[in-house]
């Protein structure tokens, strides 16, 4: 791959992405993005790959596909021109037959030419919208298991995912307004209000300090998670799976205010 170049619009990214290519940038992705379009990453053999498609199609809301790049082409062609997905993360995770193996800083000598990359949106992606629309940063942002099931493809198969958020009762309303636009990204929340109702379990979060109690004056609201297909892979144990360590999604050159309805 050549040295990242192209148009001054998208320079933040590309610099950024090279950054990483090179080991100085390091640190987390999230926060640092400005209006770019993150993705989580899946980098699965091409066996694998067509019914990952489906299930993707038929879960668009945890599984919001930014690209499917071709068997063994690390260049994200249409989201991020240039790049190399083989490097242009800050930090890759390994899993060998659904088991953890390690985090990585590049996946070159794990790419093969049967590689096939994916780019799923992510809800991290709109948080610089609601705080544009008055909806400040949660402080704390949870991955729960829920009782939602998805629609399985071929071997993939299981529960949604989803993140849970806490805001006022007007601030939810301004985040259901304003995420449905963001299709791309998970779009507006599966649930709002009691977590009993979808199977969230608080108790055992993949992300975050478990919850007794809600809060007094506190909304919970629930959107699709990105961590779906990445739960749900590792429940078919493919022989090589790659993915983004968590909060080290990759940048796209694309804007979010751009790949939204209007």
């Amino acid at each position: 791959m050549e040295e990242l170049v192209g148009d001054a619009e998208n320079d933040f990214a590309r610099e950024s992405r090279l950054a990483m290519r090179k080991g100085e940038w390091t640190g987390v992705t999230q926060f640092r993005a400005r209006d770019q379009v993150l993705a989580n990453l899946v980098v699965i053999p091409k066996k694998w790959a067509y019914d990952f498609v489906v299930y993707c199609q038929r879960n668009p809301k945890p599984c919001p596909l930014i690209e499917v790049l071709e068997p063994g082409d690390p260049e994200p062609r249409y989201s991020a021109p240039g790049a190399d997905i083989r490097t242009d993360l800050a930090s890759y995770r390994v899993f060998r037959n659904g088991e953890f193996e390690a985090d990585v800083r590049e996946i070159g000598e794990l790419w093969r030419e049967d590689s096939v990359g994916f780019l799923i949106g992510s809800s991290l992606s709109f948080d610089n919208a609601l705080v544009r629309a008055g909806v400040p940063y949660s402080p704390d942002v949870w991955v729960l298991n829920s009782s939602i099931p998805t629609r399985p493809s071929g071997q993939f198969s299981g529960n949604m995912v989803i993140t849970m958020r806490w805001m006022s009762a007007e601030q939810a309303v301004i985040a259901t307004q304003l995420t449905g636009r963001y299709y791309n990204n998970h779009g507006a929340p599966v649930h709002i209000g009691d977590p009993e109702a979808i199977g969230a379990d608080l108790m055992n979060p993949i992300v975050g300090a478990p919850v007794e109690e809600i809060p007094d004056g506190v909304v919970p609201v629930f959107w699709a998670c990105g961590v779906t297909p990445q739960v749900t892979l590792l429940g078919a144990k493919p022989e090589l799976l790659i993915t983004h360590t968590p909060a080290h999604p990759f940048m796209c050159d694309l804007k979010v205010d751009r790949i939204c309805l209007p």
